[in-house]
């Protein structure tokens, strides 16, 4: 047996890769969408791992189904082998991703109907960060308050943090435990993490997915006053702010358009609420690349990955530029070049390496099940 089925179930999708463990390639990758939507023709999400299995034909050959899973909590630190408990406590979770955890649950329990004589395992966002020490993850607010609602940072985006920070060690050909890394994750939804020795120090994202940096349709850091403020002087409703907050600011709130290409198009041919919006953008990340350094007592390696940190040059040469007094610059060549290969991007012997590694969050799935199964 040497086959994982990975599995990333949304409220209304199912994405899938089948990856063969002995080449860690995928074999087959899929998208169901619109389940349970008006028009469509699968109604629900056993219907859709039904059509997903149908695809995937003949798998004897499966080793287990892993599941991601957006939030663990601080209960799981790690791969989880799926019990009727461990649902129990994904569910449990639910109130601090109430848009995540119920999607991943259902197709967890779609695909346990369906393939029940085979492990399945959660891999969870936040696992990898569970590293991070107290001062890192606390809030200051009421301990009590804290405590009961389990209202601390923890961090997201947590397989991909993990697997470009190993890649890194294995293209400088360094031990991961020497290694004193920042790694920006830079998409729609963006997070920035300080890694030490292969372990999660600290983090942007907080008890959601919210905090951090700018993002295409989230704020990022915000005075939390703000938000009582609009709610005394505009009567801003709880669900309106919640919206407003995650749906319509970001890049979205201040241009008209969260996608990063539309505001980029826009910057060049003038527009100022685009360049300021890329100023924002640049801003906040060199807060948090500053912050880490800081954390981490020095930097050995400065890495971009997810679709904007992978694919453009121009925001990449943007984000650094000024901070070669921290020994962090760009080769403009190196930079440019067209690649979808884990690589170097600053000059020959500058102090902190910079790198492009792009991510892969279903293969690093698949390896963090096989650790157990």
């Amino acid at each position: 047996m040497s086959t994982v089925f990975v599995v990333n179930s949304g409220s209304s999708s199912i994405k899938y890769q089948l990856i063969d463990l002995d080449t860690e390639k995928a074999l087959m990758t899929g998208l169901i969408e619109r389940i349970g939507e008006p028009g469509s023709f699968i109604a629900d999400h056993a219907e859709g791992m039904a059509v997903v299995l149908a695809k995937l034909g003949d798998i004897d050959d499966l080793l287990a189904v892993g599941h991601r899973v957006v939030h663990g909590g601080s209960d799981f630190d790690g791969p989880t082998l799926i019990t009727a408990e461990v649902e129990r406590e994904i569910d449990a979770l639910s109130r601090l991703a109430p848009l995540h955890n119920p999607a991943n649950l259902l197709g967890i329990r779609a695909a346990r109907a369906a393939l029940p004589n085979v492990p399945h395992v959660a891999v969870f966002d936040t696992a990898f960060h569970q590293t991070m020490p107290p001062e890192s993850y606390t809030y200051a607010i009421p301990k009590a308050i804290a405590h009961e609602y389990k209202v601390r940072r923890y961090g997201f985006h947590g397989t991909s943090h993990k697997y470009v920070s190993e890649q890194a060690a294995i293209v400088l050909g360094k031990p991961l435990t020497s290694l004193r890394t920042i790694v920006l994750h830079l998409g729609n939804g963006a997070s920035a993490t300080a890694v030490d020795g292969g372990k999660s120090i600290d983090t942007s994202m907080g008890m959601t997915p919210l905090q951090g940096l700018v993002m295409g349709t989230r704020s990022g850091d915000i005075d939390p006053a703000v938000l009582v403020h609009l709610n005394r002087a505009a009567g801003m409703s709880i669900t309106e702010l919640d919206v407003m907050l995650n749906r319509e600011s970001g890049l979205l709130g201040l241009t008209g358009s969260g996608d990063m290409r539309d505001v980029q198009t826009a910057a060049i041919a003038g527009d100022e609420d685009a360049e300021l919006a890329l100023q924002v953008w640049r801003h906040r990340i060199r807060h948090y690349i500053g912050a880490y350094y800081a954390q981490l007592g020095g930097l050995d390696a400065l890495v971009f990955t997810a679709g904007v940190g992978e694919n453009n040059g121009l925001l990449r040469r943007r984000a650094l530029a000024g901070l070669e007094h921290l020994g962090i610059m760009i080769d403009n060549d190196r930079n440019e070049l067209a690649s979808k290969a884990a690589r170097v991007i600053s000059p020959v012997g500058a102090p902190v390496t910079v790198m492009v590694i792009p991510t892969n969050e279903e293969l690093e799935i698949a390896r963090q099940v096989a650790s157990i199964v």
